[in-house]
């Protein structure tokens, strides 16, 4: 007797149902074909001990198990417990007519309890597409399936309770979720805000402005000057997630294991902080199975580069395309799939290698060209994609002690949430462009058109202060972004002047 019974399989951020029939005929070994890996091929010593704890038998014929279709590698132990379920009702032990009708995923201990698995979410939207009544996965991932609409989802915790639900013994409610509820109730919440930030006023003014066009950024300051603690409160400064940004964030963090138990929508932005010792496939993603990078990771939010020099020129390098294109390709010799990476990119450097080469009246051990070394570990091209550079200087005494009440991260976010607005109605015909940040070229020149009073000051920026030529668009899309902070449509004199201030790494000192 053939039984079949209905799994998945993720690639990228998408997942496809994958068949798993069983057949009990006879001889006497165990055959699992389909194109499975080592953690697939294994399930057959969990599935055994755990039917036989679960009061069942391992049928002591030639078992055949194979994962349809053949030419997608199946990976993970998830398919447990659809083949468990499948081997039973070949064997005859379980009755049931209702295993085609449920998607089925759940790695199975020996002692028949059902573990968490990667990727739910992409699953339960696999399974709702396909037109599959439910979904039946372990407890810990129900919440995260649960955000799909029009999909019974029912948690198990083990072998028996799958076996007693198909076999109409014992039923389960399916896990429900107010998606927007949950969504709504959560978001914001954040355990940093900027009120407790004293002093570095330029610095959140330049983060504001970042956060308001969705530029990239570079902070330089000497060891201690706030700009760690500064990169940590821009995500509660950003816009709150939509709806939609949220489920493609939650996501890719279900596929890449890093959603909570019984975690479901995630509704706050990522930020996330690599250390500088990453490798280049951590940070983009890949891998012989790729899985999502930092920098899909950080999709809809923040990824932070401190101590941005230190990091080895071969990861920073790959973060190129990735920045230009918002969208990170991996090709591999079966396949090639597309991970989502529209991120602000937020780095920290110190000035110099000892990082105290700009305090006044102090010595220091760095020359000048010690710091042109430092600096040029950091590529044109790459320093090309980051719209505003702002220095970062101690915080004095005075500041640090004094009881001045400053702007909350609410406040700030307000005025970043109408910038965001006027960019929405600028943009709604263009297709992936959603702010500031994002024109292509031709754009900048339809848009950020400038008054002569504009036009001459660029100019005299770029020819005495040696602003290089590629920060030309970058300084007008700052410009644009300035304009839209203060509700105006046109770009002054002023937007202008602002902007080439967040251009210092440009100047002819740090000349890389």
């Amino acid at each position: 007797m053939v039984a079949k019974a209905f799994g998945s399989s993720v690639l990228g951020v998408d997942a496809s149902i994958v068949t798993v029939e069983a057949n009990i005929i006879s001889g006497t070994k165990f055959f699992l074909v389909g194109l499975p890996d080592s953690a697939v091929k294994e399930s057959q010593q969990r599935v055994e001990s755990a039917i036989k704890h679960s009061g069942y038998f391992m049928p002591r014929q030639k078992v055949v198990v194979n994962l349809a279709p053949a030419d997608i590698r199946k990976e993970g132990s998830a398919y447990d417990l659809p083949i468990a379920l499948s081997i039973l009702k070949a064997s005859g032990q379980l009755q049931t007519g209702l295993l085609d009708k449920y998607l089925i995923l759940g790695e199975l201990s020996l002692d028949g309890k059902i573990r968490p698995v990667k990727g739910a979410l992409s699953m339960a939207i696999a399974a709702r597409n396909a037109g599959f009544k439910g979904f039946v996965l372990p407890k810990e991932n129900a919440h995260e399936a649960a955000i799909v609409n029009n999909l019974e989802v029912l948690a198990v915790e083990h072998l028996n309770e799958a076996i007693d639900f198909f076999e109409g013994k014992s039923p389960i409610l399916p896990t429900n979720i107010d998606t927007r509820e949950l969504f709504f109730d959560t978001q914001n919440d954040y355990d940093v805000d900027f009120s407790q930030v004293q002093g570095q006023e330029n610095v959140k003014r330049a983060l504001e402005i970042a956060a308001a066009g969705g530029h990239n950024v570079i902070m330089i300051g000497p060891p201690g000057s706030g700009k760690t603690m500064l990169a940590r409160r821009i995500p509660s400064i950003l816009p709150p997630l939509t709806l939609q940004e949220a489920l493609e964030t939650t996501k890719i963090h279900s596929v890449a294991g890093k959603l909570g138990k019984h975690e479901g929508l995630v509704s706050n932005r990522p930020f996330r902080a690599p250390h500088h010792t990453i490798s280049d496939v951590a940070l983009v993603g890949g891998g012989g199975h790729p899985q999502p990078g930092e920098i899909s990771l950080s999709h809809n939010g923040v990824l932070f580069l401190d101590e941005l020099p230190e990091f080895k020129r071969t990861v920073l390098e790959v973060m190129r395309q990735p920045l230009e294109e918002r969208l990170v390709t991996i090709s591999r010799a079966k396949a090639t799939v597309e991970f989502p990476a529209n991120f602000m990119l937020v780095a920290s450097m110190n000035p110099s290698p000892s990082g105290d080469f700009f305090r006044q009246g102090e010595s220091h051990p760095d020359s000048p060209s010690d710091v042109q070394r430092y600096l040029n570990k950091i590529s044109g091209p790459l320093l090309d994609r980051i719209d505003i550079h702002i220095d970062v200087n101690p915080v004095s005494f005075d500041q640090m002690t004094a009881n001045r009440k400053t702007e909350s991260s609410e406040e700030i976010r307000e005025r970043v949430i109408k910038a965001r607005a006027i960019q929405t109605e600028r943009f709604k015909n263009s297709k992936g462009v959603y702010s500031n940040a994002m024109m292509p070229s031709q754009m900048v020149k339809e848009l950020c058109g400038l008054d002569q009073l504009g036009k001459n000051l660029l100019k005299n920026a770029m020819e005495r202060l040696g602003v290089s030529a590629r920060a030309y668009d970058r300084i007008l899309k700052v410009a644009r972004t300035i304009a839209d902070l203060s509700g105006q449509t046109q770009i002054t004199f002023e937007h202008v002047a602002e902007a080439i201030q967040y251009r210092s790494l440009d100047r002819n000192l740090f000349s890389i």
